[in-house]
């Protein structure tokens, strides 16, 4: 049974989020979180009470923030804003992305500075805990003002207006409310702004993209080794002294984590005074590119851990001065950014993967293995087409890599007229990433096939457990077969396939 998670605002690891995508575990918010809840909360009552008018409290929104509105109208104008911004179109997110979304939500609201009561943090909660969830369609954000309409439906079910999934079954929102032991809120004053405004969405996807690329780049690591071996490649290249040389951290630790995998193997020494001087970029420019793309890894998760703990709706509420202050926290200039990176990251991963295994498929380049990996060529075309398949999915990644951070375009009458485009691009990303998952369970399934032909050979314990860990999803080609459900096994193994301690170590949200 997957232990409780509890959630301490502003300190939430990339480990919990993880966790919470990938297994859904039971989560508590921290007995420490209620009490700014509440704070925040008080001060914003005593300003309605006072009768001021602030900016997200008693007027109108956007171009309409000039316009009061009355206070016996205040829980009118909070769902009349959910209603009219729950305009989303397209797939709606799946249920893992959707319980991110939760997740960060609360953990913002929890912040202590949103002001809404802690009935709303507690309907957020429940809803997580009975598998209740919103469906949010995923386009109609621009990642600025906070992802306004697929947060809108977040909210909407609240109301018990829309439709949810209980345990996968889509359902109104009501069935879903009453699943979950709740009655539709009537939001009050500011509320409904809290719950519309901030980042979630896009910093959910982009959480999403950042694990999924995580095990993408672990999964290339291992192919890598797998493709160095099944060509009998050099190990030189990743002699820590060139490494050291340079200085570039992620190189240096890819080059010794790649190194700790191939040294000491059989295969390595049965050809170490071969007349061969250089091999492929591929595969001797591995630490180079490889580390490269860890450190941008690493950039992204820092970025994006400390804002799946930030406040970022408007205005902010700060209890201890009673004031409440507009700004612009809602702009996901940092997760755009951070989303455009793990594009270039993942395109890269499976650029250098597809190159490996074109080179395994060609005898000019490939230590000796017959084409295309299959010894009754001509009859067989063996790998000839999978790599063709690989080649196809980088092509469309570089498409889909060019970066979404540098668009804008105006929105509500202009003014808000500079926005991130943060929510389509992380949401690209996350696409890219299983593009790249399949590209590299290609390479380690060809690489695996290049090593069984060396046979009686053989790599590293290591290596060996990795190659057991491939043929307990793929066997051998010995001659033609149908091959895609080899395929979408090796995109599967690049997810949730045994990675070592050492390649685990690299990754942000694993280490």
């Amino acid at each position: 049974m997957t232990s409780l998670e509890t959630l301490v605002p502003g300190q939430v690891s990339l480990a919990q989020l993880r966790r919470i995508y990938r297994e859904a575990p039971p989560l508590r918010l921290a007995d420490s979180a209620w009490a700014p809840i509440r704070a925040s909360r008080e001060t914003v009552d005593r300003i309605v009470a006072s009768g001021r008018t602030v900016y997200g409290i008693n007027t109108g929104f956007g171009r309409l923030a000039q316009t009061s509105i009355e206070t016996a109208r205040l829980a009118e104008l909070q769902r009349n804003l959910v209603l009219s911004h729950s305009v989303g179109v397209g797939p709606a997110l799946p249920d893992a992305l959707v319980r991110l979304i939760l997740v960060t939500k609360i953990v913002s609201l929890s912040r202590g500075c949103s002001g809404v009561r802690p009935d709303v943090v507690e309907a957020l909660l429940r809803l997580y805990r009975h598998d209740v969830l919103p469906i949010i369609p995923s386009q109609g954000s621009v990642g600025a003002s906070g992802d306004l309409a697929p947060l809108a439906h977040l909210a909407a079910a609240l109301l018990g207006v829309g439709e949810v999934r209980i345990s996968g079954q889509q359902r109104p929102a009501s069935e879903g409310l009453a699943a979950a032991g709740l009655a539709p809120i009537e939001l009050a004053s500011k509320e409904g702004l809290a719950l519309l405004n901030g980042t979630q969405v896009s910093t959910a996807l982009a959480l999403a993209a950042l694990f999924e690329s995580e095990d993408v780049f672990g999964a290339g690591l291992l192919a890598g080794a797998l493709s160095l071996e099944a060509i009998q490649g050099s190990i030189k290249p990743f002699d820590p002294r060139i490494h050291a040389a340079r200085g570039q951290s992620g190189q240096i630790e890819v080059a010794r984590v790649l190194h700790g995998l191939i040294a000491g193997s059989t295969i390595v020494e049965s050809h170490i005074n071969c007349s061969r001087v250089q091999d492929p970029y591929c595969i001797r420019c591995q630490p180079q590119v490889m580390g490269a793309i860890l450190d941008q890894l690493r950039q992204v998760a820092a970025v994006l851990q400390i804002e799946a703990n930030a406040a970022s709706d408007n205005p902010l509420v700060f209890a201890d001065t009673d004031e409440v202050i507009s700004g612009g926290n809602f702009h996901a200039e940092p997760i755009a950014f951070a989303a455009d990176i793990l594009a270039f990251a993942a395109t890269e991963i499976g650029s250098i993967s597809e190159r490996r295994t074109a080179m395994l498929c060609d005898p000019s380049l490939n230590g000796g293995l017959p084409a295309f990996l299959v010894t009754q060529g001509g009859l067989n075309s063996g790998f000839m087409i999978a790599q063709v398949t690989a080649a196809a999915l980088v092509s469309e990644c570089k498409m889909m890599a060019h970066p979404a951070s540098v668009d804008t375009i105006p929105t509500s009458a202009s003014q808000e007229d500079h926005v991130s485009m943060a929510t389509h691009g992380a949401r690209r990303s996350l696409t890219l990433a299983g593009n790249v998952a399949q590209v590299v369970g290609i390479e380690a399934m060809a690489a695996c096939q290049g090593l069984e032909l060396h046979r009686p050979l053989r790599s590293t314990e290591a290596v060996e457990a990795v190659f057991e860990d491939v043929r307990g999803r793929v066997a051998y080609v010995d001659q033609d077969r149908y091959l895609q459900p080899d395929l979408l096994a090796m995109r599967d193994w690049v997810r949730d396939g045994d990675k070592p301690d050492s390649v685990l170590a690299l990754l942000p949200s694993q280490a």
